[in-house]
């Protein structure tokens, strides 16, 4: 039997190479995609020296140009995407608080299109770009990595903080959805999932889970069986509200 072929964008560093890692040693071919390409092949070559199958593909995710050069290179080298994770992020909300506005609700406009366009549209653009090549081979997995602050249920538990990333990622969720539905009855399985607070660049280094435990439910719903869920929102591994 074939490999099976996985993209995870932003994996380099953090949750990403945790996921690569994890898919990998399940013994998928792994590409690994990210903007920083000596940090990229670096990555990949330590994968390398540990046998595993990971190559390094460069990605700018705000640039359509970039992720469409991301697919061919994909289509060419293997004829077929069967696992996309959609990990690639930021984190763009710096609040300034001030006597006027000390709740930091102030929101520069520029902040949320570039939090919209890394991601949100990034994975909508990827979804569009491998989701035929999956059909090919009657087979997909995509994974989007959303995040607890996209819960509209929880939305009186918290203040009103972060909106740039969280419109994104509520954004991201009803990416996942559309898609779900659009793909129902085939086997393609799409599905967003939130890793919790991690220890890594962006989380710091005072979160409570490390980037292990958050790449569990994401590798989990990369690689589920057939007849498995599709268009739910998961955190450790169960079903959690929008």
């Amino acid at each position: 039997m074939q490999h099976r072929v996985a993209v995870v964008t932003g994996g380099n560093r953090g949750l990403g190479w945790e996921i690569v890692r994890q898919l990998a040693e399940k013994d998928i071919c792994v590409v690994l995609a990210g903007r920083n390409r000596e940090k990229g092949l670096m990555a990949a070559g330590e994968f390398e020296r540990q046998e595993l199958a990971v190559r390094y593909a460069e990605l700018d995710v705000t640039s359509a140009a970039s992720i469409q050069a991301l697919g061919d290179f994909v289509e060419k080298t293997f004829g077929r995407c069967d696992i996309l994770v959609n990990n690639a992020g930021i984190f763009p909300d710096v609040w300034e608080y001030s006597v006027d506005d000390p709740l930091g609700l102030h929101m520069p406009i520029d902040r949320a299109r570039l939090a919209m366009e890394t991601n949100a549209y990034a994975p909508l653009l990827l979804c569009e770009l491998f989701i035929p090549l999956m059909k090919k081979n009657n087979y997909g997995r995509i994974v989007n990595m959303s995040s607890d602050l996209a819960q509209l249920t929880r939305l009186q538990d918290s203040s009103g903080k972060y909106l740039a990333y969280r419109m994104s990622k509520v954004a991201l969720n009803m990416v996942t959805r559309v898609f779900a539905a659009e793909t129902a009855g085939t086997n393609m399985l799409i599905n967003s999932c939130t890793p919790g607070w991690c220890r890594t660049d962006m989380g710091g280094a005072g979160a409570p889970r490390t980037a292990g435990q958050g790449a569990d439910t994401p590798v989990w719903l990369a690689t589920l069986p057939d007849g498995g869920p599709t268009g739910g929102f998961f955190k450790d591994r169960q079903p959690i509200d929008w």
